[in-house]
């Protein structure tokens, strides 16, 4: 099935310009890094382009959300989190990456905006999407930082006189921060999804895709989080982990929001 794009009626400049701006400095600051090694500029100029874009998405009547908006809020999270490491760690190098993630999820929020949200559904809606949403940026950038980790230890081994920009154990400590704190956030999440289903999705809770899978990831996290505490695990078991936690987590909304939205068109 061909997948079509689903721009929102009320799609106007407001909601374009932005979008196209914090696309265009993503791009430029993903230049900017491979070409001169440096982009703080087109970061921060990226980073509040990228905040009004979704602002327009969100406040704009009717507001919409979906995968394509989480995934969007998730890369601004991260590039958040970058931008202020990057104050106590200059030396951190993710800028490209996270500018080419940037631009891939401003453009699929702005052709996949989701669903609209009406003013009938329940007050803890927004709860909910916000500890979920701020669990999904926790979580991906301990994967950025676990991806930094991977790389570090390939040039460690491989001898490269381009070493690791931060010390290794600084990344992982840092992994390990927003592990923890992810999963306090996903566990609040599904409290509140358990709690109050009826009141969000008009029905009592049950175990569907979204669940199973937001579950693994919690299990996963949960045993690696027992397992640094009780067995001191780091390095690869630890990357491996996050890793699979996080495919875990993604599966579990994104990946079920965007069956809903985009392969059998239906909101959820």
């Amino acid at each position: 099935m061909a997948l079509q794009p689903h721009f929102p009626v009320h799609t106007s400049l407001w909601t374009l310009a932005p979008a196209i701006a914090a696309m265009l400095a993503y791009l430029l600051a993903a230049f900017s890094v491979q070409r001169f090694g440096h982009a703080r500029t087109s970061l921060y100029t990226a980073w509040g382009l990228h905040l009004l874009s979704l602002a327009a998405g969100l406040f704009s009547p009717p507001p919409h959300f979906g995968f394509a908006p989480a995934l969007s809020i998730t890369a601004w999270l991260m590039l958040t989190m970058y931008l202020i490491e990057q104050q106590l760690y200059p030396r951190m190098r993710a800028a490209s990456i996270l500018a080419s993630m940037g631009a891939v999820a401003v453009l699929l929020a702005l052709v996949f905006p989701g669903t609209s949200l009406t003013s009938e559904q329940s007050v803890w809606l927004p709860l909910h999407l916000a500890l979920g949403v701020a669990s999904y940026g926790l979580f991906a950038a301990a994967v950025v930082h676990a991806g930094l980790m991977t790389r570090a230890e390939r040039r460690i081994r491989s001898a490269s006189e381009d070493g690791p920009g931060v010390p290794l154990l600084t990344l992982e400590r840092i992994m390990f921060r927003c592990v923890n704190a992810g999963f306090v956030l996903l566990t609040a999440t599904l409290l509140v999804g358990w709690l109050f289903s009826e009141a969000l999705y008009g029905h009592p809770w049950r175990l569907d895709h979204k669940t199973i899978f937001s579950l693994l990831a919690w299990a996963v996290f949960a045993v690696l989080l027992l397992g640094r505490a009780r067995f001191g695990w780091r390095g690869r078991h630890a990357t491996h982990m996050v890793y699979a936690g996080a495919i875990m987590l993604l599966l579990g909304y994104a990946g079920s929001r965007f069956v809903m939205e985009v392969l059998l068109e239906r909101g959820v």
